[in-house]
């Protein structure tokens, strides 16, 4: 198969590119290179792809762009990774969130329909499930309330994802991907920031009392599950979640990187952020079940990968 990876300059989408060509697919990257965080980071993650991948910068919110490059390119799945990320900035920027992770979807989904590519792969996030109560977070779940925009885009993004699929005979999957972490991870994300200012004496923020818990899980399982869902060929629309299924909390997060790094944690603590969810842990049975997804890497095995990882590449 020869496929479009969206965000393929990224975190996730940079691996996900690599796998793809390990086993023998020819793969494409599409990216804006954004200021999100500095654009040299993502060059930096494609620097040994270059020459084996093309790479078109377009910004996901010109329709236009996108339709001539899937007139002129011909691909037989697209794996949708992109998107403006972070909860906190998408309360300070809702109308840029919603033009690109949603109207951007609708641009890829529809000229998916024009050229007829008819297998799309969606990168959805555990903060759709909001402040839910029940554990662990199932897909069947009816969500009626998202808490910050950067939610509430990627929820419409699998309705409009749902409703190509019902229209057009897509072959759909959305991946609810629960706090991926590992090589490359963005450097706004806990573990990377964490890592960072611990190394060099800062301090650290620590949002609320420290008992806020996530479902870590290591690029390497989530890269499993995406290539799992691009071969899967069952029903036509399916959401999956991809996690660890285990919870930790700030507090023993912090705790453990100050073990793998050596050195103790300066913490400033401040009150909890609107927009942040108390808890994530992903119910992972039916992506076992549909997928065969089984992640293996514990944090007490990624985290000194990570760190490896970050020693290697940085100067502290």
């Amino acid at each position: 198969m020869r496929i479009l990876v969206t965000g393929g300059a990224g975190f996730i989408g940079s691996h996900l590119v690599e796998k793809l060509l390990a086993e023998g697919h020819e793969a494409a990257i599409l990216d804006d290179f954004n200021d999100f965080y500095d654009p040299q980071i993502k060059r930096s993650n494609i620097a040994g792809l270059q020459k084996s991948t093309p790479i078109f910068q377009i910004d996901l919110r010109d329709n236009n762009a996108i339709r001539a490059l899937f007139h002129r390119e011909k691909f037989d799945a697209i794996a949708h990774l992109a998107a403006r990320a972070g909860v906190r900035p998408s309360i300070a920027q809702p109308q840029l969130y919603y033009d690109t992770n949603v109207n951007g979807t609708l641009h890829l989904l529809d000229a998916a329909r024009i050229v007829g590519i008819e297998r799309f792969i969606f990168a959805s996030s555990s903060s759709v499930y909001g402040i839910c109560k029940t554990v662990p977070f199932s897909e069947d779940f009816h969500l009626t309330q998202t808490i910050s925009p950067y939610a509430a885009t990627k929820i419409a993004g699998e309705f409009l994802c749902s409703t190509f699929s019902h229209l057009y005979q897509m072959q759909v999957a959305v991946l609810r991907f629960f706090t991926v972490y590992g090589p490359r991870q963005r450097p706004d994300l806990a573990i990377h920031k964490f890592t960072r200012r611990i190394l060099r004496g800062e301090p650290i923020d620590q949002f609320g009392d420290g008992t806020t818990r996530r479902d870590y899980t290591y690029i390497d399982d989530i890269i499993q599950g995406v290539m799992a869902a691009l071969r899967y060929d069952g029903t036509p629309f399916e959401i999956f979640n991809l996690g660890e299924n285990e919870t930790v909390q700030l507090k023993d997060l912090i705790a453990e990187i100050e073990l793998v790094v050596g050195k103790k944690a300066k913490l400033n603590r401040l009150p909890e952020q609107a927009g942040d969810v108390p808890l994530t842990c992903a119910d992972i049975s039916k992506a076992a079940r549909l997928l065969n997804y089984r992640p293996t890497t514990k944090l007490g095995e990624g985290l000194p990968r990570f760190v490896e990882w970050f020693r290697k590449t940085h100067r502290i």
